[in-house]
C-alpha cells in the first residue's frame, strides 16, 4: 500500500511539473515577438452598434446551453454559471436525455462550450437575463409535426434516445451559425469581429458534428416512425425554409444534384450555397424560426415570451407581418 502511495505521489509531481512547464512555455509565446498581438494598433474595439447585434446571439447562446446542459448532465446554467442567467426564469420541460456514452460526452462538451460562449459575450458586451425557454418534449413533438405535416404517433420525444436527441439537435445550432454568418459583415469593431468569428467557429464544429452524425444513419428508419432520418432533415430544413420566408437557407443531409457542390453531389454534409459558402440570416429570419410562428412579432416555439435584448425586443412592438 506504501509504494503505491510513493508511486501515486511521483505521478502527480510529474503531471504538475508537466503543467507549470506548458504555462512557461506559454508565458514565453506571449511575449515573443514573433507572436504579435491580433488586434489592430488602431480603430474602435467595440462599436457601439456591434453591442446589440452581439446580444441578440446571446438568446441563441441560452437556448443551447440549457438544452445541452440538461440533456447531458440533468441540471442547467442555474447550477452550472448562475451568474449568467442574470435572474432569468428557468427552462420549461428541460431533462436529462436518454443516451449512450459517445453521444452523452459530445453533448456534454457542446453543453460547456456554450457557457464559454455566454461568458465570452456577456463580459464583452454586456447581457441580459435569459428569456423563457420552452424545452419541453411537447414543444419539439410541435415542430416535428409541422415539419411533416401530419401528427407523428407517438408523438416525437427528444428525449427518448440518442438518435431522437441528435435528430432534434439539428433543430437548433444550425440557426446560430448563419446568424453570425449574416452578423459578420455588419461588425465594425475589431474586438467584436474577433468574437464573433471564434464563436462562429465552434458553432459551424457542432453543426458539422451533428450533420455527420446524422449522415452517417442517413438511410436508417428512425423508429417507430416509418421516416429515414435523411427524411427527418429535409423536413426541419424546409420548415425552417418556410418559416423564414426568405428563400432556401437549409439543407438537409441528402439534396438534389441542382443543390449539391458543384451541382455533383447528392450528398450533403455541410449546408451551403451555390459557391459553398455558408448561408446567412438577419434576426428577423431567426426570430420567426426560433418563435415557430413565421412571424418575428409573434413569440411561440422556444421563446414563448419572446427573446430578450433592444433588437429582440423591438419587434414585439410592432404589428404582425
Amino acid at each position: 500500500m506504501k509504494m503505491v502511495h510513493v508511486f501515486s505521489a511521483s505521478n502527480v509531481f510529474k503531471f504538475v511539473f508537466i503543467i507549470l512547464a506548458s504555462i512557461e512555455q506559454t508565458a514565453v509565446v506571449k511575449s515573443n515577438p514573433l507572436c504579435p498581438s491580433e488586434y489592430p494598433k488602431f480603430g474602435v474595439p467595440i462599436y457601439k452598434g456591434d453591442i446589440d447585434m452581439l446580444q441578440f446571439a446571446e438568446n441563441l447562446e441560452h437556448l443551447e446551453a440549457d438544452f445541452f446542459l440538461w440533456s447531458s448532465l440533468g441540471y442547467g446554467l442555474d447550477k452550472i454559471a448562475p451568474e449568467l442567467v442574470m435572474g432569468g426564469p428557468p427552462p420549461i420541460g428541460a431533462q436529462k436525455a436518454n443516451l449512450d456514452f459517445l453521444t452523452e460526452n459530445i453533448i456534454r462538451e457542446f453543453a460547456f462550450q456554450e457557457v464559454g460562449h455566454l461568458r465570452a459575450l456577456k463580459t464583452t458586451v454586456g447581457g441580459f437575463p435569459r428569456p423563457l425557454l420552452n424545452l419541453s418534449a411537447e414543444n419539439f413533438a410541435n415542430i416535428f409535426n409541422e415539419a411533416f405535416g401530419y401528427e407523428l404517433v407517438p408523438p416525437f420525444d427528444p428525449y427518448r434516445n440518442s438518435l431522437s436527441y441528435m435528430l432534434a439537435s439539428y433543430v437548433v445550432p444550425y440557426v446560430g451559425l448563419v446568424g453570425y454568418v449574416g452578423t459578420n459583415p455588419k461588425l465594425i469593431g475589431y474586438v467584436s469581429k474577433r468574437l464573433l468569428v471564434g464563436l462562429m467557429g465552434v458553432e459551424a464544429g457542432q453543426d458539422a458534428v451533428i450533420r455527420e452524425y446524422l449522415y452517417e444513419r442517413a438511410a436508417k428508419v428512425v423508429h417507430p416512425y416509418n421516416h429515414t432520418v435523411a427524411e427527418f432533415t429535409i423536413r426541419i430544413s424546409e420548415l425552417r425554409n418556410r418559416l423564414a420566408r426568405c428563400g432556401i437557407k437549409d439543407e438537409g443531409i441528402i439534396v438534389p444534384p441542382f443543390l449539391g457542390a458543384e451541382n455533383r453531389t447528392v450528398s450533403n454534409v455541410l449546408s451551403a450555397d451555390y459557391n459553398s459558402l455558408s448561408y446567412s440570416r438577419t434576426p428577423p429570419e431567426i426570430l420567426r424560426i426560433v418563435y415557430g410562428t413565421g412571424s418575428e412579432c409573434v413569440p411561440g416555439g422556444f421563446f414563448p415570451k419572446g427573446g430578450n435584448g433592444r433588437i429582440a425586443r423591438q419587434f414585439l412592438d410592432k404589428p404582425s407581418n
